[in-house]
């Protein structure tokens, strides 16, 4: 039989209040907006760091390259120095062949290495003179004229001068002219237009033909590079 006596009412869950509730959800909503990335509009990332529109990128070793035709001097290594067989022709007389030699010594010699042609020793044995003198003197960025008595008197050595002329009339500073034992007054009329180097310095006016054929070289490396030849 059941008691009469009554049991207690089951007891209801605590609520939170509608002020407290109110307040932990508008809590969690905050966290949560935290925790969201930032959209692009306000990324920082966009400020610090521009694009490739705003500013170029910074140079690195990658990205820096060298100018496609360098201005060098035509040394050793450049294709202008070796675009001819030689750099010097060295014209004179048979009986200035022991002062010829010795130029050439000197500027074969010197740190520029200088490739000299010097027509008893590099001439082809059995071909003809004039066609061997005409070929060196194309092959040649400059021409040297031993210019002595000697020269004058030989009607050779006259031949040579004006085929070093007729190789290159325009070519300024590549014919150069090397007076020893003449006076100014003996100087050869053809070349009037043009300075000479004095022989009668303690050198023999050596030093002075060899920065005239490197000024020469020079020269004619600027024409080639500009698409003059």
């Amino acid at each position: 039989m059941a008691s009469s006596t009554s049991l207690p009412p089951p007891r209801s869950r605590s609520k939170k209040p509608l002020g407290k509730m109110t307040d932990w959800l508008r809590q969690a909503l905050l966290k949560k907006q935290r925790k969201m990335p930032d959209s692009p509009e306000s990324s920082p990332s966009d400020t610090s760091h521009p694009t490739s529109q705003d500013s170029p990128p910074p140079l690195g070793l990658s990205s820096v390259r060298s100018p496609s035709t360098p201005l060098t001097l035509v040394g050793d290594s450049s294709s202008g120095r070796w675009s001819k067989d030689y750099d010097v022709c060295v014209c004179h007389s048979e009986e200035d062949l022991v002062a010829a030699q010795e130029l050439v010594s000197y500027l074969e010699g010197s740190t520029a290495s200088l490739r000299c042609f010097l027509q008893l020793r590099d001439a082809t044995p059995g071909s003809a003179i004039a066609s061997e003198l005409c070929q060196a003197l194309s092959s040649s960025h400059c021409r040297v004229l031993l210019i002595t008595p000697g020269f004058l008197q030989d009607p050779w050595c006259k031949y040579q001068m004006l085929q070093a002329l007729t190789e290159a009339p325009g070519a300024e500073g590549c014919t150069i002219p090397l007076l020893s034992g003449l006076s100014r007054a003996a100087y050869p009329p053809e070349l009037r237009f043009m300075y000479y180097v004095d022989g009668r310095g303690p050198d023999g006016g050596f030093h002075q033909v060899k920065e005239a054929v490197m000024r020469c070289k020079l020269w004619e490396g600027g024409r080639r590079g500009r698409g003059f030849v």
